[in-house]
């Protein structure tokens, strides 16, 4: 089957993590929720074991306990001494895009119970202290599905944003939604449709300098 590259391609370049652009007075369907996880769930899964699950938490309660966590592990990420945070050296690119992102997550971080419904990825088993190769397979066997799942709500008109701070809390909100412990959380995903009608691509650095070929830092000949 031929492909529309050109909108694929718009698909994949313009899915952004969507703070600001949150329409939190709207609710999603839970039909259209359950489709993009349908989708989602064809994404690679490593020896095809599918450990993977999905949490959908719509519970006003619920929310607000994962936000107030996540508001106060946010607030240990964004300081300035904060372990956790790594700043781009001053006169890098990405540096002059810092203070637009924190404000975006700040605000994230201070209307996330406000969002109609979070999407948690999950996977059967732990990675604690065990061997990068597993690590990987691990990580590897269901992320993806988050980024699908983006993909497929970008297309429907929902915006989500890719949050990983709530683990700093992950044991407390496991035993919020009743997560057994041989369980790893991933991605947070608040879900609401987004204002305005489009994206653009984010300012990245250029592929060329990012990419060697068989031997590092070795460009293309």
């Amino acid at each position: 089957m031929d492909m529309d590259l050109e909108t694929v391609d718009h698909l994949l370049t313009t899915t952004r993590s969507v703070r600001k652009r949150l329409d939190f007075s709207r609710p999603v369907e839970p039909e259209l929720i359950e489709k993009c996880i349908e989708i989602a769930l064809q994404s690679p899964t490593g020896s095809n074991m599918q450990g993977w699950r999905v949490m959908v938490i719509t519970d006003a309660d619920k929310r607000k306990t994962i936000a107030d966590y996540y508001r106060t592990a946010f607030k240990d990420y964004a300081a300035e001494d904060s372990p956790y945070r790594v700043d781009p050296p001053a006169g890098d690119s990405r540096a002059e895009q810092m203070p637009r992102v924190l404000d975006s997550a700040t605000y994230l971080a201070e209307h996330l119970h406000e969002s109609p419904a979070y999407v948690l990825f999950l996977i059967e088993g732990r990675v604690e202290d065990g061997p990068v190769v597993a690590q990987a397979s691990i990580y590897g066997s269901f992320l993806p599905a988050a980024w699908s799942f983006m993909l497929a709500a970008r297309a429907r008109g929902v915006g989500s944003a890719w949050t990983t701070i709530h683990l700093m809390h992950e044991k407390e909100i496991a035993e919020l939604l009743g997560i057994p412990p041989e369980f790893t959380q991933g991605v947070l995903l608040p879900v609401a449709y987004f204002t305005g009608k489009d994206f653009k691509p984010a300012k990245r650095i250029d592929a060329k300098t990012l990419t060697s070929w068989d031997t590092w830092g070795e460009s293309r000949s």
